[in-house]
């Protein structure tokens, strides 16, 4: 039944869809232009508390983009707090006085990337190497073994087994002494990290450090816990101990988050000399570690952060990213003597993972069958490596054996916001490497993509042959 006005505006909804902004007027790429004039309408009262903004398409039609650019915009002024968006209502301008916590619509993502006629490249898939059956049968042989114990809540006791299991997973990757008792699992890595901070963090705003580029996660789990982010200077190896340690006689901080191993989305390894730095930084300056490896190697990789720092650094990994992310299991090993610790706070927060789902990840573990399927898909994802690395020879590209992504720095002449939207024109979605960066920060012309294990192998080559060709004509020789 259609509702008045007057009843609309009793509930603080002003149907006003007719916003139309001037995208001429904002420097960089058409969707931060587009979040920085949602941010002047709202500051300057032209989009007031409860107004509904246009839908994706309405607006991507009236101001000349693709549904994609406004959808993008629409999710970061989303996760920013400036909009609130609510599947089968539509759109509309937060109430920023009343903010308890993070919105996000998964249904902006899902706009913005399911487009039949586009070659999503933004996020790694895997590739499909037999892990359904593997999981159903592993799903099968937990059934079969049922017994009372699913009809109580799970606790972290019971955990025991698997977490013994996941010191044998990880074989020879040293990360110093590790046991069972150093373990505590979560709901994907995401879940770990956010399992972390609520362990560490203390105040009402405090402080938490990230490389200058690093992965998105780490913003959102901070904005969940009401902390403060900060980036810190990068070069060729990495995090630099220099700017880490003036930032923290700057502005006491609580934890720093790296991606030592492949970091994302730059595919750096820190060497092991950096790593013993930052080590040294962490201890004047108290700082808990965060070490993300989601994306981690096997046997004879630089021994991990905890191996500097086994007293400080939480080690966190999953299986999202070489089994299943499906499976949503992570887990993280925590610093010498804090294994309880973090085992208590998953206790309070999940009580534990969901006794079937444990059941069947341990039989996958001690199996084999996730050994073999994280073995295929390497395979898999080194094929796809390779053809990358033959598209864009010539070209400043770096890339990592294992990882499913690689990172382009751009030649003279392209910036990273035309080189996405170059792409999107020839039908293929990238990252540009402002996605990366804090709002704040000063990203590179460069761009990371993904590799689409799900992707037809000659698919992929022809999608990449097409930015291949693209790239050796800037923008001055060729319309974007």
């Amino acid at each position: 039944m259609l509702q008045s006005p007057a009843i609309l505006r009793q509930r603080n909804i002003v149907m006003d869809t007719n916003w139309t902004p001037d995208l001429s007027r904002h420097e960089g790429p058409k969707y931060l232009a587009l979040v920085r004039a949602l941010r002047e309408g709202i500051r300057q009262g032209e989009l007031p508390p409860g107004t509904q903004v246009p839908t994706v398409r309405d607006l991507a039609w009236r101001i000349k983009v693709t549904p994609g650019t406004v959808a993008r915009a629409y999710h970061i002024a989303t996760q920013e707090g400036l909009l609130d968006a609510t599947v089968g209502r539509g759109t509309f301008v937060a109430d920023t006085g009343r903010r308890f916590g993070p919105s996000q619509s998964l249904f902006i993502e899902r706009v913005a990337i399911r487009d039949a006629n586009m070659m999503d490249l933004r996020s790694p898939r895997l590739p499909d190497v037999g892990q359904v059956e593997r999981i159903a049968e592993a799903l099968r042989q937990a059934a079969d073994s049922a017994g009372p114990e699913w009809m109580g809540y799970p606790s972290q006791h019971d955990e025991f087994a698997l977490r013994a299991a996941l010191c044998d997973w990880i074989g020879e990757r040293d990360l110093g002494p590790v046991s069972p008792d150093d373990l505590a699992l979560t709901h994907g890595g995401q879940s770990a990290i956010n399992l972390v901070f609520q362990c560490c963090l203390r105040g009402d705003r405090p402080l938490i450090l990230i490389e200058e580029l690093a992965y998105p996660g780490f913003r959102h789990a901070a904005r969940l816990n009401r902390a403060d982010i900060a980036g810190i200077e990068m070069d060729d190896h990495g995090l630099r101990p220099d700017a880490l340690d003036a930032a923290c006689r700057k502005s006491p901080a609580q934890i720093l988050c790296l991606t030592c191993e492949g970091q994302n989305p730059t595919t750096l390894r820190m060497p092991a000399e950096r790593r013993a730095e930052i080590a040294e930084v962490a201890r004047r300056h108290d700082l808990q570690i965060i070490d993300d490896e989601c994306y981690g190697p096997e046997g004879d990789a630089t021994p991990g952060m905890r191996a500097f720092a086994p007293e400080r650094t939480w080690h966190v990994g999953s299986l999202s990213k070489t089994v299943s992310p499906a499976l949503r299991f992570g887990y993280v090993f925590c610093p010498r003597g804090m294994g309880e610790a973090g085992r208590m706070t998953a206790q309070h927060g999940f009580f534990a993972l969901a006794k079937p789902m444990s059941d069947a990840i341990l039989n996958l573990l001690q199996s084999g069958a996730a050994a073999q399927i994280r073995a295929d898909v390497r395979a898999e994802t080194n094929l796809r490596l390779s053809i990358a690395t033959r598209a864009f020879d010539g070209f400043d590209l770096h890339w990592r054996a294992d990882l499913p992504y690689v990172w382009l720095r751009l030649p003279n002449g392209w910036r990273a916001s035309t080189f996405a939207r170059m792409a999107e024109g020839q039908g293929v979605l990238v990252r540009s490497a402002d996605e990366f960066a804090l709002f704040n920060g000063r990203p590179p012309h460069a761009v990371r993509i993904a590799l689409a294990g799900d992707t037809d192998p000659d698919l992929l080559a022809r999608a990449l042959d097409r930015l291949s060709t693209a790239l050796r004509h800037p923008p001055e020789d060729v319309a974007v």
